[in-house]
């Protein structure tokens, strides 16, 4: 697809201004997420946030002096010429309306994940930002963990020979509802784990073995009080013959493996979480000072077999190639962007039907028919 219609601003590369990146919300996901990303990446600069709230506001003169505050997305898109970039990083509810709005102004448009809260909405997205010309793209950071990057090496380079199960997980033990807008029922917002880490969780499998044909779910409110979807497993057959399975829970007290990855010749475990998210939250910055994405060398994962089985340093997590990829396209327009957005479609599909398989009790076909 077109990646931008917007003309680059003028001059060499090296004279080139930052592109003025515009951010959508200074939640979790803003200020620890995105904000910080965007202020570190050469070639962007954070030149506007939309936070109305006088805490966030405080905070992001702190962090960000050289941002200025916005009371409202409208206020932020009524100058589109102001602005290279917009990122949408709000509540779940608001991502394709606003995209919407984003793309209609002529504004290249990153959306947190699930880019909408159905397939149908993802689709109509994709499909005015290719008829534009206007770059779209998801940011799916977990396909830049490092325990992701590993395993996708080595499927890539075959030393794990044919794969034939990739089990992976995001479990945490939560065990009381969290206030905010998650926990809430009303299914227009997105809450629940499924759309939240399972939207991780399903592009990544997407992403190392291709298209699905069927899909089985079990979905579960566990917790006391919860009225959202808390605990789900889901059983991917994809279309070469693997078998991708998912956890995402809340109410997991012990914690299975992050990532199995099995073949006929060696398989691949690892445990823990990759470290940016918690470095991020804490103030850590990619800006150089610090090493960045490195794993802890007593979570390696190991690589081999019961006979012959040994511990493989983990390839370093890299959550700013998604925003430098960003830059990328923007300089250069019919760059792909890091994240192809019809990918994001492809992984509501599978949601929706893992929806459609547990409330049935049956396996789905990507087809609407019945396994």
């Amino acid at each position: 697809m077109t990646t931008s219609a917007r003309p680059a601003p003028p001059g060499p590369p090296g004279s080139r201004p930052p592109f003025r990146v515009g951010l959508i919300g200074y939640g979790l996901a803003g200020s620890a997420f995105h904000a910080p990303l965007i202020a570190t990446t050469p070639g962007l600069r954070l030149d506007a946030v939309v936070t109305a709230n006088p805490e966030r506001r405080a905070q992001l003169r702190h962090e960000h002096p050289e941002a200025r505050a916005v009371d409202t997305p409208e206020q932020l898109l009524a100058d589109p010429d102001a602005l290279d970039l917009v990122v949408i990083a709000s509540p779940n509810r608001t991502h394709a309306p606003l995209a919407r709005a984003a793309l209609a102004a002529g504004l290249a448009t990153v959306v947190d994940k699930p880019i909408a809260g159905t397939a149908a909405e993802a689709r109509d997205l994709c499909d005015l930002a290719e008829s534009s010309g206007t770059l779209l793209t998801v940011f799916q950071n977990r396909r830049w963990d490092g325990d992701f990057l590993t395993a996708a090496r080595l499927v890539r380079e075959g030393a794990l020979g044919r794969v034939h199960r990739f089990e992976s997980r995001f479990e945490r033990f939560r065990p009381k509802p969290k206030p905010g807008w998650r926990e809430l029922a009303d299914p227009a917002e997105v809450g629940g784990t499924l759309y939240d880490l399972g939207s991780h969780l399903v592009d990544q499998a997407l992403t190392l073995f291709g298209p699905v044909d069927t899909v089985y779910a079990e979905i579960d409110v566990r917790r006391d009080g919860a009225v959202v979807d808390d605990d789900a497993f889901l059983a991917l057959t994809h279309a070469n013959g693997t078998r991708s399975h998912l956890w995402t829970s809340a109410v997991t007290p012990l914690v299975g493996p992050r990532l199995r990855v099995l073949g006929d010749v060696a398989g691949y475990v690892k445990a823990g979480m990759d470290p940016q998210e918690a470095a991020l939250r804490t103030g850590l910055r990619p800006d150089g000072t610090v090493p960045w994405g490195a794993d802890d060398p007593a979570q390696y994962g190991t690589l081999g077999t019961d006979e012959s089985a040994t511990a493989l340093p983990t390839d370093p997590g890299d959550y700013p190639a998604f925003y430098a990829a960003v830059a990328a396209a923007l300089a250069a327009p019919g760059t792909p962007p890091p994240v192809d957005p019809r990918d994001a479609v492809a992984t509501l599909t599978v949601l929706e039907a893992a929806r459609a398989s547990a409330a049935t009790g049956t396996t789905v076909r990507l087809d609407g028919a019945p396994a």
